[in-house]
């Protein structure tokens, strides 16, 4: 198959397609971690690189808590708001270090304490959050389809006569360009206004 258009799009729909977690596909009730980790497993799997990987694990859990980026369970047991927090996680150590994560969650511990209150915050933020992504999404399209015209010209300019592979190298490179300039914006939030209060 060659890398075009249509191939480029087919991976990025195929990178959006999964369904989100609804607050209301959360159980309301408290689980134990081999029941986190399947439901987890279950609801976001479709990011998952290989089949091998995984995206949530009782050692990540455990060390999350040990970061305090999440509250420890109540007698073993998970709630809804644990199950927001490892969502929120999941998402976020994709490009922030527990560092940063465990300081972004500084005051939002300080609304959601003591253990189990501040759930309407919680999942007001989550519900708030998931609409975001949902028209980040939507808008990505589009400003991908720009780009990856603006990629087709400067490969055809190229003397060399595999532009397919130019196209390829620089698809990925304007990608992680993006969200590395991205990575960064969040990070320098972070510093700016978390860690020097």
């Amino acid at each position: 198959m060659d890398f075009c258009e249509d191939s480029f799009f087919k991976i990025v729909e195929e990178a959006t397609q999964g369904g989100d977690i609804n607050i209301s596909d959360i159980p309301d009730i408290e689980l134990y971690i081999d029941q986190v980790t399947t439901f987890i497993d279950n609801k976001l799997g479709y990011n998952k690189r290989t089949l091998k990987d995984n995206v949530l694990t009782k050692t990540m859990i455990n060390n999350y808590t040990k970061s305090k980026i999440l509250p420890p369970p109540k007698n073993k047991k998970y709630s809804r708001q644990h199950m927001i927090l490892l969502i929120f996680i999941y998402y976020l150590k994709q490009v922030l270090s527990i560092n940063d994560i465990n300081t972004l969650f500084t005051p939002l511990f300080k609304k959601i304490n003591p253990p189990g209150g501040g759930m309407d915050y919680l999942g007001s933020l989550y519900n708030s959050f998931l609409q975001i992504k949902e028209s980040s999404t939507d808008d990505l399209n589009e400003i991908l389809s720009q780009k990856f015209k603006t990629i087709n010209e400067k490969a055809a300019e190229l003397p060399d006569d595999s532009e397919e592979v130019s196209r390829i190298l620089l698809t990925v490179l304007t990608l992680v360009s993006a969200a590395s300039i991205q990575k960064r914006v969040a990070e320098k939030i972070i510093d700016d206004y978390l860690k020097r209060k």
